[in-house]
């Protein structure tokens, strides 16, 4: 197996990434293929599916170009992706409609309706129906849209629609079905009852698989459209929570990390299934057999960094930061509620907005985009807040994803959490990294525990002891503007 090669795509909101890495995990080849997000309507968030399988061949088109040969060695394909979105397949296996994403808020009406029709549902699906999960979306359709529902035959997440490309089959893993809120967490199973409950059949949903197993192979009209080999296995893969998990090799009862990309999370791995409903903490399956994960899911992570750059008219978002850093200040003198997608922990609310507050006439750019950073960081801060409900969270937390590349704002996130941030070697690979993880083991005949190691430490990152003073002093007004503001957002 010294030349065999796995490769790991990521379906994600704001890019397809793919990454291939051989039998030590080095690096070989990589791309990414930005997406676009179309929102007809406030608050609404969709993407055609098409997209994401141009995207596909596109990476894998630009590794081909710059390493010739190098997709003929790949031994194994892992998927992942955005969790939560609604495809909707019909009988020629072509999408009826395009995708509704994880960040669309259209559906809290009926996910009101569902957790009132069903109060057990959160110790049944692990957490309670929220307006971005796939069962509210579904029971809106049925609602808004009865032909697209009525025509359709299979309902799939994000990344399971190119698996279909790459192999023909409908099939899914645990933690991306666990994230449709259709399934039923303890028994690893669908859930009859919700599903009945949202309008749909048992037949219309995929066979569900653990994360390493096979759910196909590449088959010959694929292979002509990646350059992958034809015949090569797929694994089910994870929703890309769970791989970016397995790829930081949180993998053992208590291993925790926080994960910053488009949205956020503070992620727990657990040995049982432990719900936690009234804290709006996700009990999920985890992508690998016997596991599940507790999970503080924030819609607002890194790109609200991204976002105030754009405003403030900065192309280079990077070295903003270090005009932000460069200042010094403990604290911006601005204060920022970062919900440009409504919030999911702990306040279950899609209506909630992003907000600046206390800005003067000597506000500038820099002002705003440091109190940006520090609003992210204040949410994973109630993130820690929500999962020590039911428990108490790490001292020491790993972060991984894009967002935790910049060190200053691994600072702000070290000094509002009172934690060290421990960043691993390769830790922004990401999903792409967990799900090549999951397709060695499907070939290999290795264990979880020789594969799903931890890679080597890079760095430790400690509060700033005026940093956390001040954040800590500001965190009461971050979460009074919130709860004085709820009741003015247009819902």
């Amino acid at each position: 197996m010294d030349d065999a090669c796995f490769l790991g795509i990521d379906i994600g909101t704001s890019a397809v990434k793919a990454l291939i890495v051989d039998s030590g995990e080095r690096p070989v080849a990589g791309a990414e293929v930005a997406l676009t997000t179309s929102r007809p309507a406030p608050g609404w968030s969709e993407q055609h599916p098409d997209i994401w399988w141009q995207a596909v061949q596109q990476a894998l088109a630009e590794m081909s170009a710059a390493m010739p040969g190098v997709l003929g060695r790949v031994t194994a394909v892992g998927l992942s992706g955005q969790m939560h979105g609604a495809v909707l397949v019909g009988d020629d296996d072509r999408p009826i409609r395009p995708a509704i994403l994880w960040n669309d808020g259209r559906a809290a009406t009926e996910a009101i309706a569902l957790n009132a029709a069903m109060p057990d549902l959160g110790e049944i699906a692990g957490v309670p129906a929220m307006a971005g999960f796939l069962a509210p979306k579904i029971a809106w359709l049925r609602h808004n849209e009865p032909d697209a529902l009525a025509a359709t035959r299979r309902v799939l997440l994000p990344k399971d629609w190119v698996r279909l490309q790459l192999t023909g089959e409908f099939a899914t893993d645990m933690c991306d079905a666990a994230g449709s809120l259709l399934l039923d967490e303890a028994k690893r199973q669908w859930s009859a009852t919700i599903v009945e409950a949202v309008g749909l059949r048992l037949e219309q949903l995929p066979r569900l698989l653990e994360g390493p197993d096979i759910s196909g192979r590449i088959t010959a009209a694929a292979a002509a459209a990646t350059g992958l080999p034809e015949g090569i296995p797929v694994v089910a893969g994870a929703g890309d929570a769970s791989a970016a998990g397995i790829g930081i090799g949180a993998v053992a009862d208590g291993d925790a990390f926080i994960s910053l990309g488009t949205s956020s999370q503070l992620f727990l791995t657990t040995a049982d299934y432990r719900p936690n409903p009234a804290a709006l903490v996700h009990a999920f399956a985890h992508a690998l057999p016997g596991r599940w994960f507790q999970m503080a899911a924030m819609l607002n992570g890194a790109s609200v960094m991204a976002w105030t750059a754009g405003v403030i008219g900065v192309p280079d978002l990077g070295a903003a930061l270090e005009a932000v850093a460069e200042r010094g200040r403990a604290i911006s003198p601005v204060t920022f509620l970062p919900y440009l997608q409504g919030e999911r922990t702990p306040h279950d609310d899609p209506a909630a907005r992003g907000v600046f507050f206390g800005m003067d006439g000597g506000t500038d750019g820099i002002d705003l985009l440091q109190a940006a950073v520090e609003g992210m960081a204040f949410t994973l801060v109630d993130a820690v807040a929500a999962l020590e409900t039911a428990g108490p969270v790490p001292s020491t937390l790993a972060a991984v994803g894009g967002g935790s590349r910049g060190r200053f704002v691994m600072e702000v996130v070290a000094s509002a959490l009172g934690r060290p941030i421990r960043r691993y070697a390769g830790g922004e690979r990401g999903p792409a990294f967990g799900v090549a993880r999951l397709a060695r083991l499907a070939v290999t005949g290795e264990t979880v525990a020789e594969v799903c190691v931890k890679p080597e430490l890079r760095d430790v990152i400690l509060p700033n002891a005026e940093r956390q003073a001040a954040l800590a002093a500001r965190l009461p007004l971050y979460r009074d503007l919130y709860r004085t503001l709820k009741p003015l957002f247009p819902r």
